[in-house]
């Protein structure tokens, strides 16, 4: 043995020597990467104080400890002069064997032997010594272990190391049994010398720890400042309420804990408290959050604990990815304290873990539905969210809950899947045998379109959800023969085709004027194409409607979701103007146009079908030939009838467009079509209403 000199005190050196690792080069590694985080060595350390008390419990309650338990509080302190800050605990101690084994040895942890020794009582072990101590040096310069066993007559060490692998042990003074853990902080690490920041930290790892952590003491307001209490600042909960039995809570206790987490959030739509002891052990309350906007949906909000220690808010690997909006708190002991997400990911109990979640959730949801369905349907709205992620997310889901996953209609009305396919099914079944569920995803923005359906006798689902989109996409593969279809996708009569729809009237020539007229008006608008098209609706259906391509919308809504179909969101919206020519007001232009027009269109039209007649003789000659014994002069032939034709359309156009550009009920159609769609804008709106204003003088 040997002796130095310290504080005028003869200490006896018990032992010299160095950590027990493989390399020198594997102490830096652990000091600086063994966590992601340097703020994660308060949980690690005050863990290991209150796993020591919790150890000690154990023995006095086997009989294995005689003495008085006394005060366990583990306590912080801080020293700013002096640069430290010091952790101590009255649990089961060690002496220079057990610091020699459990710290010096990094391989090997006394908690093996302990769990062995006790393991009906190991859900009351939070962890062990080991590599999670030497977590501390990644804040501390030196690291200081003054420390007393339990055990009778035992002499109290002091471990010294200053982050090399060399450390030391000598005897020490100390009267009590139990741990003093001394950090000297590193000096770019002083903000864990700041009470604000350990206290913080506190809060943040140890909130729920089983034994009370005292930081200071609790103050008041005395003499124009805050002084210092002889009450200590207790700054756990010992019990928290997901530790307690079901049975003993109220709906107050559930609603106080879930602000207790999250002060500023509204009342939480319910929740599920777990409580589950084989194949693995598991407890907590998970709530399902009241969601008002995009901007309350948020990831990472449920705190994952083992035996009350915090672990993380990252539990992706852990509960189900759609989940992962719940919040609340999950503890289980199996889920290990520093793991990989790539053990997470093959961890079996993990997996049995993810599934019991799943299971549960979906019971308490059937159970509401079940027990109080007028309940369950006011909350639907916020509910949907959740339940829909899930059933896109998983099939295992979708089979749990499709029986009560509900749809709501314009009207206000839920109903289930079956419910609802019952009550269209005579009434919304096409020509094809194909059921037809029509939606609409904004009541005022669709409003016309919507009356046109009800006008038929049609129910319409409103579909206003965040996942509605891909929502209808798995539907129409869960459900059989079955199409949705938006209200505004296409004219009423084509959207349900009861029969073969009814065909315009019109002339071939008669067909391509009217839509000549109403195109020539069009106003140009930005990454839009707007086609022409006729079709008899009846006399009381509206002159003019906007259609948009079921197809190409909701692929360009996709779009906005998954970045492998972006090419979507580059292609210009496309929508059709579909003319009414069983309206009087199209009829009526449609008579103007022809009286005014005749004249100077019928020698263009004469010319068009003499030329058309020369371009089909041409191309009938050259298909009947190879393409080498086409001559250059037919070649040229045909090129000049083609550019004629041309010539002579763009005439007959120019015809046409002049006198749409005299005919304001024309522009005033088109206009009031793309005003009550929402494409209406800039300059064209200007002409819109000043041309109201001299239609109405």
């Amino acid at each position: 043995m040997f002796a130095k000199e310290e504080n005028k005190q003869i200490i006896t050196i018990m032992q010299k020597g160095n950590i027990g690792i493989t390399t020198e080069n594997i102490f830096p590694v652990i000091k600086k990467f063994l966590y992601s985080e340097h703020d994660i060595f308060l949980r690690e350390v005050v863990a290991n104080a209150v796993d020591a008390t919790q150890k000690l419990k154990t023995l006095s309650a086997k009989g294995d400890f005689k003495g008085e338990l006394g005060d366990l509080t583990v306590r912080i302190n801080l020293n700013k002069e002096a640069g430290t800050l010091t952790i101590s605990d009255k649990g089961v101690g060690m002496d220079a064997e057990e610091i020699d084994k459990y710290i010096n040895q990094i391989a090997f942890s006394g908690a093996t032997e302990f769990l062995d020794k006790y393991k009906d009582d190991a859900n009351a072990i939070i962890g062990h010594f080991g590599l999670g101590f030497y977590s501390t040096f990644m804040v501390s310069k030196q690291v200081e272990i003054v420390t007393r066993s339990y055990k009778e007559d035992a002499q109290a060490v002091r471990w010294i190391c200053d982050g090399t692998p060399s450390y030391e042990i000598s005897e020490a003074e100390k009267e009590e049994r139990g741990t003093d853990i001394i950090l000297h902080i590193d000096d770019d690490c002083k903000q864990f010398l700041e009470k604000g920041e350990i206290l913080r930290l506190l809060g943040k790892y140890c909130r729920f720890l089983p034994i009370p952590i005292a930081c200071g003491k609790k103050t008041e307001w005395k003499d124009g400042k805050q002084v210092d209490t002889e009450e200590d600042n207790i700054v756990n909960v010992v019990d928290p309420l997901w530790m307690k039995q079901p049975a003993s809570l109220k709906e107050e206790d559930y609603k106080k804990f879930y602000h207790d987490l999250y002060p500023t959030n509204d009342d939480p739509l319910f929740w599920i408290h777990l409580n589950v002891d084989f194949p693995f052990h598991l407890t907590g309350v998970l709530y399902f959050p009241k969601i008002k906007s995009n901007l309350d949906v948020r990831r990472n909000q449920i705190q994952l604990y083992c035996n009350q220690v915090y672990v993380t808010d990252q539990v992706e690997n852990i509960v189900p990815d759609f989940l992962t909006l719940l919040h609340g708190v999950i503890d289980s002991p199996d889920i290990p304290l520093n793991v990989s997400r790539s053990y997470l990911q093959s961890d079996a109990n993990v997996k049995k873990i993810s599934s019991y979640i799943t299971k549960k959730v979906s019971d308490r949801l059937n159970q509401i539905f079940k027990h109080d369905r007028k309940d369950f349907e006011e909350k639907w709205d916020d509910l949907k969210l959740f339940i829909h992620y899930g059933m896109l997310a998983e099939n295992d889901f979708y089979d749990r809950v499709k029986d009560f996953a509900l749809l709501k209609d314009t009207e206000g009305k839920y109903f289930t899947y079956e419910e609802y396919k019952q009550l269209i099914t005579e009434n919304q079944t096409d020509k094809n045998g194909q059921l037809i569920y029509l939606y609409a995803t904004n009541l005022e923005e669709q409003y016309s379109y919507i009356e046109a359906a009800r006008n038929k006798g049609y129910s319409i689902l409103l579909m206003d959800g965040q996942l509605d989109t891909p929502l209808v996409q798995m539907l129409e593969q869960k459900f059989e023969k079955s199409s949705f279809l938006r209200v505004d996708g296409d004219t009423i009569n084509k959207l349900i085709q009861k029969d073969d729809a009814e065909t315009t009237k019109l002339s071939a020539d008669e067909n391509e004027n009217i839509c000549e007229v109403f195109s020539a008006l069009l106003p140009k608008i930005e990454k839009t194409e707007i086609q022409i098209a006729t079709e008899a609706m009846g006399e009381d259906a509206s002159p003019v409607v906007i259609t948009q391509s079921e197809y190409m919308r909701r692929m360009r809504e996709m779009s906005a979701m998954q970045p492998g179909m972006s090419f979507y969101g580059e292609m210009p919206d496309s929508y059709n103007l579909v003319l009414n020519t069983d309206h009087a007001l199209i009829q009526s232009v449609l008579a103007d146009e022809e009286k005014a027009c005749a004249e100077k269109l019928q020698p263009v039209r004469n010319d068009i079908k003499g030329w058309e007649a020369r371009q089909s003789d041409l191309r009938e000659a050259q298909n009947k030939k190879k393409e080498d014994e086409i001559t250059a002069s037919e070649k040229e032939d045909l090129t000049n009838t083609n550019r004629k034709l041309t010539e002579l359309r763009g005439q007959q156009n120019a015809i046409l467009a002049e006198y749409a550009a005299g005919n304001p009920i024309i522009g005033q159609l088109i206009d009031l079509a793309l005003l009550g769609n929402g494409l209406l804008k800039g300059e064209a709106l200007s002409r819109f209403i000043r041309r109201s204003v001299d239609l109405i003088r």
